[in-house]
């Protein structure tokens, strides 16, 4: 393509971030007029993990329809998915189509969040010029992410929720547009099979796997337990098909790469550690604190705007320090972000805390930006497009169960505190994190509760905290040894 080409695709690309990033932020503002309108309290934790869902299953598989009919018309297929769930969510009549559509909207995320890494990766070949792209995917996805809260609130307030999806239909169209105008396809289309048994193990495995994950300790520990083994029989069956298959939709192969596993597994632990202060941090400002539901979200504005200086930045840093030091420093910066929560008391200031997590927005810039380049790298030209879109799923699927996860062990925290202290529901505990229903909660026993909810938290930054020590271990395992190596030659 000629740099004019390149440049238009460049900005559709960056308008498909835009519309990931925000809806990520949109959608939490939205959830609570959501599911007042259509009843769905008890599915208000769905309308997040079915997105996901959605991400996790189709991701893999957006890789292998970009090689079937290119993917050019692969990341206009998922911009096209993406507005079809935001149409059928604004026009919902009940929650279970509410939850159907945003299924519909992950598929299409899956492949806006996947295929622009691949694409960058195939019409940038000069590394550096590269980075720095993906550092402007980086940046255009946070800066959304900022607008959101600001964009949905005033939308709600003057409108309704059902406007904030309207919202995704004439960025998609021109990002479309775009694509359909000035891409030339870079990859031929392929005459191999597809792969529709493996798509099929590999999807349902993951979905099978990942609902037991977002079940646990919400439904029994057989029925979670039974939703986990069956999911292990469709990714074994999905392995052996793989390894029989002349076009799988993950090579195996790539997983005898130890450079490309060591990127695969720093993804997967520093995301896993990463979201705790991205769900928590406004949780505490709420619940802890006190505070409005707007000034708990703006509290990740200032993660978010060091997250785009820092992934800007990369490109220029890079030409004077390793990958183990970009990792290196990235991981100390959310450490001292999970840290600094892990030690805050009650008696903490909102602005002191929201200063230490966004420590975390240079851990996420530098670490991202370094692996994803070193992911395209390690994997070679051949499996590129793969390998990209592996990654990609390694870190929702890292979100998807830390998620869950930290779920449990605040609802584990919070039982056991209700039980210690008389007086204290359950059902007290949920209104806590409302600033307009703590109102209405008994003042006298505001301290104990905030007491309770401050131990859950507690916990869930001692286990992100061990999450970042192996994090650490890995580093220096697969990649200070490389960096040696480098510096000998």
């Amino acid at each position: 393509m000629t740099k004019k080409q390149i440049k238009y695709v460049t900005i559709a690309l960056i308008l498909g971030n835009v519309m990931s990033g925000m809806d990520g932020t949109i959608i939490n503002t939205a959830i609570p007029a959501i599911v007042a309108s259509l009843h769905g309290i008890q599915f208000m934790g769905w309308i997040v993990a079915i997105f996901l869902l959605g991400m996790s299953i189709s991701i893999p598989l957006w890789t292998k329809i970009g090689e079937k009919i290119t993917n050019k018309l692969s990341f206009e297929l998922s911009l096209a998915f993406f507005m079809l769930g935001a149409i059928f969510e604004a026009v919902a009549p009940n929650i279970y189509f509410f939850l159907i559509a945003r299924l519909v909207m992950g598929i299409g995320a899956g492949g806006m969040g996947s295929l622009p890494y691949i694409i960058v990766g195939y019409i940038y070949p000069n590394i550096k010029k590269r980075t720095k792209i993906l550092g402007y995917l980086t940046a255009s996805f946070n800066a959304a992410a900022i607008m959101g809260p600001l964009i949905g609130g005033s939308i709600i307030d003057a409108l309704s929720w059902h406007w904030v999806f309207y919202l995704n239909i004439p960025i998609g169209l021109i990002a479309i547009i775009i694509s359909w105008l000035f891409f030339r396809p870079v990859t031929p289309k392929s005459k191999l099979k597809f792969d529709f048994s493996g798509a099929f193990l590999l999807a349902t495995g993951l979905l099978l796997f990942l609902m037991g994950i977002q079940l646990l300790g919400l439904a029994s520990t057989w029925i979670v337990v039974t939703l986990i083994v069956v999911s292990l029989v469709f990714i074994a069956g999905f392995l052996i098909n793989e390894h029989n298959c002349s076009n799988p939709i993950i090579p195996l192969t790539i997983f005898k790469s130890r450079a490309l596993n060591g990127d695969f597994l720093l993804f997967a632990f520093t995301w896993g550690a990463y979201i705790a202060v991205n769900t928590y941090l406004p949780m505490w400002s709420q619940a802890l604190l006190g505070t409005t539901a707007l000034v708990g979200g703006m509290t990740l504005v200032p993660n978010s705007i060091i997250d785009i200086i820092s992934s800007q930045s990369v490109a220029t840093i890079k030409d004077h320090i390793s990958n183990f030091a970009l990792v290196l420093i990235g991981t100390s910066a959310i450490t001292v972000s999970v840290g600094g929560l892990f030690l805050a008391n009650l008696q903490t200031p909102i602005q002191f805390l929201t200063f230490i997590c966004a420590f975390s927005g240079i851990g996420v810039g530098f670490i991202f930006v370094a692996l994803q380049v070193k992911v395209q790298v390690d994997a070679g030209f051949e499996n590129m497009a793969t390998a990209t879109s592996t990654s990609y799923l390694i870190r929702i699927m890292a979100q998807t169960i830390m998620s869950a996860v930290y779920g449990v062990i605040m609802n584990l925290a919070l039982a056991r505190g209700v039980k210690q202290h008389q007086g204290i529901t359950m059902h007290m505990m949920n209104e806590l994190s409302d600033a307009k229903s703590a109102r209405r909660l008994p003042q006298a026993l505001l301290p104990q509760m905030r007491d309770i909810f401050h131990s859950g938290i507690h916990e869930i930054m001692l286990v992100s905290l061990f999450l970042l020590a192996i994090a650490f271990i890995l580093n220096f395992y697969f990649n200070l040894q490389h960096n040696n190596k480098n510096k000998l030659k």
